[in-house]
């Protein structure tokens, strides 16, 4: 099958923008969320880091699932989809005070949620509604739309728990992503296929192809280490900074919203680079620019100014990979089943973010402190830097199979 004719791309930006900045917004704030519901429910920072680990891993879990779906019944309807249990699960965090229940349902509800709202569900209408030539650029401004989320959302997030009280949060929340992202899924339709000539790949066989193939896997590997990083930092970033004296929660606030900001252009100009060079080479160089700046985080005297410089450094490489990832899965096996290829990569990111943030948790509980977590993290760039430099991004060549 193929596509009829493109739809508007301005309009597929747009929309997918509003809900990346959405689901990607709400996700990156639930940090602000770990000292007050564990301190109401007397929980240890593990429990509530557990459930961020489960939501995460679910998330890569039912990556592929939800890629599977948006080929067969449109990415609309998927969205759509996401946002209800999206609003669910933020109004279960808000209700629930049992920590298995918490873990559980919020771990499904959320993970189901971003897996039809994220990067996974909008990749294959932006890779198949950008021409060739302009792929990876439309790439990195989907990632931007999602970087703008956490620079805008995150201080509304905090607000809300400072002026109304950490439930009232999640119901506002709650009301405002159903309200602004219904409306934009609607945009999102794919144009109905249809038949073309030459047998066609099946999903079976699409599956079996990318997992077998080297490159795929080197992609699949580094990309563990993106989630672990982001997710790690993300979640842990303001208890870390008041544990080593910085009470100040605004000094938190402001750094996890500098790296909103940055990484708005870090996404926009990885995404622009990846057209004009190899991006193996680019993920390589991020990877490995990530581990400087955390060693070189950790060695500096800790104060505010500090933060920012580290946040504004960390926050131009934070989700660079993202267009640059899905743009290589893209050249190798084409956009036919994008939306599920890019879902099983994204897995292997979510592993890494469960063991980020729950490692963190754990850590911290075992030693007082998150000084293990952060030298993991600090290798693991370097690991990623090293995987990512033999990948080949050259279009897989098929034998009796028209191309996707």
């Amino acid at each position: 099958m193929s596509r009829q004719q493109s739809p508007d791309l301005k309009t597929i930006l747009i929309a997918s923008g509003v809900v990346l900045t959405l689901a990607m917004g709400i996700r990156h704030g639930f940090g602000f969320w770990l000292q007050p519901i564990s301190q109401a429910h007397g929980w240890t920072r593990e429990t509530y880091s557990m459930a961020l680990a489960v939501q995460n891993l679910l998330w890569g879990a039912f990556g592929p699932l939800a890629g599977i779906a948006i080929d067969r019944f449109g990415t609309h309807r998927v969205v759509i989809f996401g946002a209800l249990c999206y609003a669910a699960g933020l109004l279960w965090m808000a209700i629930i005070d049992q920590a298995w229940l918490f873990i559980a349902g919020s771990g499904i509800l959320l993970g189901l949620a971003l897996a039809c709202t994220a990067f996974g569900a909008v990749s294959g209408i932006i890779g198949r509604t950008a021409p060739l030539e302009k792929r990876s650029w439309a790439f990195g401004i989907s990632s931007a739309a999602s970087s703008f989320g956490q620079f805008a959302m995150m201080p509304v997030e905090q607000q809300l728990i400072h002026h109304t009280s950490w439930q009232s949060a999640f119901f506002i929340l709650s009301a405002v992503l159903l309200l602004l992202m219904i409306p934009m899924a609607w945009q999102l339709r794919d144009p109905a296929p249809v038949a073309s000539e030459g047998p066609q790949q099946s999903i079976r066989q699409a599956i079996r192809e990318a997992l077998y193939y080297r490159p795929f896997q080197l992609l699949v590997a580094g990309y563990f280490v993106c989630g672990f990083q982001v997710v790690f930092i993300g979640v842990h970033m303001p208890a870390y900074l008041k544990d080593r004296g910085i009470m100040d929660p605004n000094v938190a606030v402001s750094a996890l919203a500098l790296i909103g900001l940055f990484n708005i252009f870090g996404s926009y100009y990885a995404g622009k680079l990846g057209g004009l060079f190899p991006k193996r080479y680019l993920l390589s160089s991020i990877y490995l620019s990530r581990s400087i700046v955390i060693a070189l985080f950790l060695l500096a005297p800790l104060s505010a100014y500090s933060v920012y410089i580290f946040a504004a450094a960390m926050g131009f490489l934070w989700l660079s990979t993202v267009p640059l990832t899905n743009g290589v899965v893209a050249s190798i096996f084409g956009v036919r089943y994008l939306s599920m290829l890019s879902g099983f990569v994204f897995f292997s990111h979510q592993v890494g973010s469960f063991l980020g943030v729950w490692l963190g948790g754990y850590l911290y509980t075992l030693n007082g402190n998150y000084n293990v977590v952060w030298g993991i993290a600090l290798m693991l760039g370097i690991f990623a830097a090293l995987v990512n430099l033999p990948i080949n991004e050259a279009a897989l060549k098929r034998e009796g199979l028209a191309h996707a």
